[in-house]
């Protein structure tokens, strides 16, 4: 297990104070990009190979978003790794107390023939003896119900992207919830689930058509490619009835 312990930023909260679900996934990432780093792996990790490690799907179980001040800890560990993927949780702590845990699975891809590919037997060095979290399984595929309705249009601009050169996680997430503020609709307030699959990637100058479908306790965004129609990355994100 990796861990690093930080403290609430008031650039990090939201207007009530908290932690925003954006700052929030981008806590996560960082546990695993700091991770690679001191391993000796870094941000240019797989890259002189051609290769990258790209996440394709997240759950994260939230119990309560952490206020501007409150020191955390946040944790990762790869609990699976095989040829094909690799599965790992996270969580955050504040006051002793776990407030967030999540799974994740990845892939590695390779950029010169455009799809995923085997992950390199060096990689095994990530695997944990950890055991999972006890959660609720990753979706296979998440699928909205109905036509939904469109939010306005996103180009995606420089900081929206990562250094991969496509656009950040995390920023899929701020694109879906701008969605639902602008349909008029309200996310969820804790205990939540989110959950994000990613599909395609987006570049810069993309064009971002949200489409808002209502889902049971809340809502599932598509973020669409405006080029075809794909969909770049889902985002579902609903209350969670047995903590309210």
């Amino acid at each position: 297990m990796y861990s690093f312990e930080g403290r609430i930023r008031y650039s990090e909260c939201d207007e009530a104070g908290r932690l925003s679900l954006f700052s929030l996934m981008n806590y996560l990432q960082d546990c695993s990009t700091f991770q690679s780093d001191e391993m000796g792996m870094g941000l240019d990790g797989l890259t002189g190979r051609g290769l990258a490690w790209v996440l394709a799907n997240w759950r994260i179980e939230v119990d309560r978003l952490p206020a501007f001040g409150e020191r955390v800890r946040v944790s990762t560990w790869c609990y699976e790794l095989t040829r094909a993927h690799a599965l790992r949780n996270f969580q955050m702590e504040a006051g002793g107390e776990r407030i967030v845990r999540a799974n994740t699975q990845w892939f590695v891809y390779d950029s010169v023939r455009g799809r995923a590919t085997r992950v390199p037997e060096d990689q095994r060095v990530y695997l944990s003896d950890e055991p999972p979290i006890e959660m609720a399984p990753l979706a296979r595929r998440i699928v909205p119900a109905g036509e939904g309705e469109r939010a306005p249009e996103i180009v995606v601009a420089h900081r929206d992207l990562d250094t991969n050169h496509h656009v950040n996680n995390a920023r899929y997430v701020a694109f879906a919830l701008e969605a639902l503020e602008a349909r008029g609709a309200q996310a969820p307030a804790c205990p939540l689930t989110l959950q994000v699959q990613y599909r395609t990637m987006a570049f810069l100058g993309d064009k971002i058509e949200p489409v808002v479908h209502p889902c049971e306790g809340g809502w599932d965004v598509e973020l669409r490619h405006g080029a075809d129609g794909a969909t770049s990355a889902l985002v579902r994100i609903q209350g969670r009835k047995e903590l309210a």
